[in-house]
């Protein structure tokens, strides 16, 4: 029966092909732009194995030899909500990437932003028979996870051992040949809508493109912006996109919560748009610009001209102090951060040792933002860039890169996860995996 197990494990078998053949893209599919790089490898696979369950980083053996964006159309909060557009928009930045790579690629890896995310922690055990911890136990150890009930229409697109445990000794990164008798998982279980991932597949195969590998952009762009004592001691990751706001928190250099939340840039360039009746384009240029979301005395004298052409002079020499933009921009920049802190408290981010929070994502760099976030997280926040990655262009290095520098990052070296591993056939997880993912056989 060709379940998520098999499905998951044929990406991974794909991704280590194109990875033989040298080339692969990253495709970050989000609700303002498309992102396409295509990274080469250097030489054969030689570090996937020397390395132990779950370690990071590893950008030393590729370079980014294509970059391409393209204005994202058919994209809301994060999901295909247009097949046509999005597919178009897709195979503009690809042949673009292509081009500048000067190379075909047929291989590409994506993430996705929206697709309500839902988190688990699991956790199985099992007597070791040998004595010491082989292969084959850490296969069974994950199969002994119970899984819950995630409901109908809902797909698993993360499942992550975050911590092993021998007898009494907890922490183990990696316990294959060490000797105990009995070894327990603590398993992190990612649930994605099984219509969002099922629509961004259709659209990248439409593209006549192989998907060897899908991810989480929340996840993504947390391996990217937090450095490495942040992901080892507690830090969560904001991801501020158009259309979606990613969260994803980190610990013991593992992702053990992730949510998201359906509002993002695009939306205060909305409220903008019909605040200051002007049209969505000059909206987002008075954003970029002008923005900002603490008010001091001079905003109230310094004047924008919001222009136009509409033909009527009147209209078109309107012009609004800055004080007023950011009166139009600060309530919904309260509201997102707002409901991020409500989705931290829900997951227990204040029993963490330590509560770093770091912004990213394009939606980030609204001037005097970190102060707002501070004053409404109430912990310490930094802003966020992504790890420098070799051959990235410089335009490609800001923080709305966050999440496509992460997957280059999880494209490399991705975390093991329970497919990496035999998991035998009669102690599958629960029937629920059986039935997991219908899509991917539809779609396989």
């Amino acid at each position: 029966m060709k379940d998520l197990y098999q499905a998951q494990r044929a990406m991974r078998n794909m991704r280590q092909a194109a990875m033989q053949r040298g080339v692969i893209a990253i495709l970050d599919v989000g609700s303002s732009k498309i992102a396409c790089l295509v990274l080469r490898f250097d030489g054969p696979e030689q570090f996937r194995d020397s390395d132990g369950v779950g370690s990071m980083a590893g950008q030393s053996q590729f370079r980014v030899i294509g970059a391409a964006t393209t204005r994202s159309r058919g994209v809301r909060f994060g999901e295909v909500a247009a097949m046509q557009e999005t597919e178009r928009a897709i195979r503009t930045a690809v042949q673009a990437a292509q081009k500048m790579a000067n190379v075909r690629v047929d291989h590409v890896i994506a993430c996705l932003a929206g697709a309500r995310p839902r988190s688990y922690g699991l956790d199985g055990q099992v007597a070791l028979d040998g004595g010491i911890v082989t292969e084959a136990d850490i296969g069974r150890v994950l199969a002994a996870c119970d899984l819950p009930d995630y409901g109908e229409g809902r797909e698993v697109l993360h499942a992550q051992p975050v911590n092993f445990a021998l007898d009494h000794r907890s922490g183990l990164g990696d316990p294959r040949g060490q000797a105990g008798n009995m070894l327990t998982t603590d398993m992190h279980l990612l649930t994605v809508d099984h219509a969002a991932v099922g629509n961004l597949l259709h659209c990248i195969k439409r593209c006549d493109l192989e998907l060897a590998g899908l991810a989480s952009s929340a996840y993504v762009a947390g391996i990217s912006s937090l450095v490495e004592d942040e992901q080892e001691l507690g830090a969560a990751c904001i991801d501020m996109g158009g259309g979606a706001t990613g969260l994803s928190i980190f610990m013991r250099k593992h992702m053990i919560y992730a949510d998201s939340v359906r509002m993002g840039g695009d939306h205060v360039t909305s409220d903008i748009h019909m605040g200051l009746q002007v049209p969505m384009a000059v909206a987002e240029r008075i954003k970029t610009f002008y923005g900002g979301v603490v008010a001091t005395g001079m905003d109230d004298r310094e004047r924008i001209e919001i222009g136009g052409d509409s033909g009527d002079w009147e209209r078109d020499r309107r012009t609004v102090s800055r004080a007023e933009l950011i009166g139009i921009m600060r309530p919904r920049v309260e509201e997102i951060l707002e409901e991020v802190r409500a989705r931290l408290d829900a997951a227990g981010f204040d029993h963490l040792p330590s509560q770093q929070i770091v912004l990213t994502g394009g939606g980030s760099q609204i001037p005097g933002l970190d102060g707002l976030a501070s004053k409404i997280l109430g912990h310490q926040v930094r802003l966020g860039r992504p790890l420098r990655v070799q051959g990235l262009p410089q335009a490609a290095t800001g923080p709305a890169f966050s999440a496509a520098v992460g997957l280059t990052l999880f494209a490399a070296h991705p975390q093991d996860e329970w497919w990496d591993f035999e998991i035998p056939a009669e102690r599958y997880p629960a029937r629920s995996l059986r039935r997991a993912v219908k899509w991917f056989k539809d779609n396989w």
